[in-house]
């Protein structure tokens, strides 16, 4: 018998008992009636996909959204002994659910632990409960403080907070405040993200506001954060992420280390056996096309040893473990040169380092990373196109532009808050 693959699932949950300001993933709330349909898609879904879960062995499940601890605990029970049932999940797999304070109650948390869920992702956001309104969340920290006590009393020894950094009327000051009252919970991870304002959020017509710090206060709130958890003994393994060592998350690396995963639920993504494909960000069209044996597919491509290459140097320099030439050539035997010169050229400003053979971006060259590693691709196709012939340039030329708009968007669903 061949050696099984590794294999991440996501399962998407997109309900919440509100929309926060800043939200623009795909979620909904005031849709409860929808739950009990969308929970029998989604059990179908996974059924069905026995067949394609052959071969593999599933070592990370997640459940994020949305609100998966709005969901219910009986039904992301339900969820995960379907997929204990059709596929092949490994006793030691990391399993996560995503948690709201509001949401989450002692025994719904034993019930979860005892059923095999043993990391929890908690949304606390921000520390000042003032804040906390004016971005429609629907708790305050005593509530963070609490479902942490209840997680730990529940089993959980794996607790995660996430946290937001450069929100509307947040000061220096009000950031460090938050990070030190997080600290003292002592999680074994945390995800702190700046505060990105996109169109169609409640929060959209206020981005030029005043109140909404300004990218140099984001900055140094970003460096502040990495030389702060850095003392705590949290170790940056990624842009937002920051973990004791031992906890940083299984699955989460499967996005950066360009491994296979498999998405389940409305606007989930997949890559799997070299191609790339999401589902339809539409409960009710997700629920009668699962229902009716219609298709769900909202977009699909087949990804090239070239793609691939340039995906591998994109999701990686997002980790603190970085890239290196060797994994690169494995993937795609194309010189290295152009991008070789460019990064010698960061580590001389500041913003790269190379140790034993890997590079990786310093806490400086992150701030600025969109715009270094969108150079190291366009080097790489560069690099590309004088080496193969001159009808084929087209292609790759093509090839950089989309690549980095369709990779942006799909880091959102990525660094989920």
């Amino acid at each position: 018998m061949d050696k099984l693959k590794r294999l991440g699932i996501y399962i998407h949950i997109p309900f919440c008992a509100g929309k926060c300001a800043y939200c623009d993933f795909y979620s909904l709330s005031g849709c409860d009636k929808l739950m009990p349909d969308y929970h029998r898609a989604l059990l179908k879904h996974i059924k069905e996909a026995e067949p394609q879960l052959e071969g593999y062995i599933i070592d990370s499940v997640y459940f994020g959204g949305g609100t998966p601890s709005y969901y219910g605990a009986d039904r992301i029970i339900e969820i995960f002994n379907a997929l204990k049932k059709y596929g092949r999940v490994l006793v030691d797999s990391e399993v996560t659910m995503e948690a709201n304070p509001d949401s989450v109650s002692y025994q719904g948390l034993v019930k979860l632990h005892k059923a095999g869920v043993n990391r929890l992702s908690i949304g606390a956001q921000c520390a000042d409960d003032g804040i906390l309104k004016s971005i429609g969340r629907l708790h305050n920290w005593r509530q963070v403080e609490d479902a942490v006590l209840n997680a730990r009393k529940a089993g959980f020894e794996n607790v995660s907070l996430d946290l937001i950094y450069g929100l509307p009327s947040q000061t220096r000051e009000g950031w460090s405040d938050t990070l030190k009252k997080a600290i003292a919970l002592k999680p074994e991870h945390f995800s702190c993200y700046g505060l990105k304002i996109e169109e169609g959020t409640a929060l959209y017509p206020y981005k030029d506001s005043p109140f909404i710090p300004d990218d140099d206060t984001q900055a140094d709130m970003y460096l502040f954060t990495v030389d702060t958890l850095e003392r705590y003994g949290y170790r940056q393994y990624e842009i937002s992420n920051f973990a004791r060592r031992g906890f940083a998350s299984r699955h989460n690396l499967k996005y950066w280390q360009d491994e296979e995963y498999l998405g389940f639920g409305a606007a989930a993504h997949s890559f799997i056996n070299s191609r790339r494909f999401s589902f339809v960000s539409d409960i009710e069209k997700y629920t009668a096309g699962i229902m009716e044996n219609s298709t769900v597919v909202d977009s699909e491509e087949d990804i090239s040893d070239f793609e691939r290459a340039g995906e591998y140097l994109m999701l990686g320099l997002r980790t603190t473990r970085g890239i290196s030439e060797e994994e690169y050539y494995s993937i795609f035997p194309c010189k290295f040169d152009m991008a070789r010169e460019l990064m010698e050229s960061y580590v001389k400003n500041g913003w790269m380092v190379k140790s034993e053979g890997r590079w990786s971006f310093t806490p400086q060259g992150f701030l600025i990373s969109n715009t270094l590693i969108g150079d190291i691709l366009d080097a790489q196709t560069r690099q590309r196109t004088s080496i193969v012939a001159p009808w084929k340039e087209s292609e790759a030329g093509d090839y950089q532009f989309t690549f980095f708009k369709n990779f942006t968007d799909e880091v959102k669903l990525f660094n989920g808050i």
